[in-house]
């Protein structure tokens, strides 16, 4: 499978608002907080900030990762998709472009965590989730280029 990573346009917005949007349909432990319709428009105002680099194959975009600074406000990918590599891709794409990148991940997303663990990210504080729309206990992770140099 070819991976092409591109800035998102304007009309990726449907796609990857579904692809948000569906990760909070398939994990009972995610509140759904928007409609479909409110999460595309949200993606579209990351589009409009240059914030999405999005994944797509031949067969569209599967993925995406939206960042603001040193911030990933976003990484999703589409589950059809999911662990053969494409959020690395992502995320290697993010690194290259950074020395130091941070996020947030839910505590109930292991398989997020591990992933963000297994490519040089450090845990460094943890909440109840007061501070998240979501109300969820969350993890913040933060990268830097020296923790791979001197890892």
């Amino acid at each position: 499978m070819t991976i092409i990573l591109r800035r998102a346009r304007s009309t990726d917005a449907g796609t990857i608002g579904s692809i948000l949007h569906g990760f909070a349909l398939e994990n009972d432990w995610m509140p759904e907080l928007h409609s479909c319709a409110e999460t595309i428009a949200f993606c579209g105002r990351m589009i409009d900030l240059e914030w999405v680099t999005v994944a797509e194959t031949e067969a569209g975009v599967v993925g995406f990762l939206a960042l603001d600074g040193r911030e990933i406000h976003s990484l999703y990918l589409d589950a059809s998709v999911r662990g053969r590599g494409i959020g690395r891709q992502l995320l290697d794409h993010a690194k290259s472009a950074r020395s130091e990148l941070s996020l947030y991940a839910f505590q109930n997303n292991a398989r997020a965590c591990r992933f963000y663990e297994r490519n040089g990210f450090a845990e460094v504080a943890r909440s109840d989730g007061a501070d998240n729309d979501e109300n969820l206990p969350d993890i913040r992770f933060v990268w830097r280029s020296e923790d791979v140099i001197n890892g």
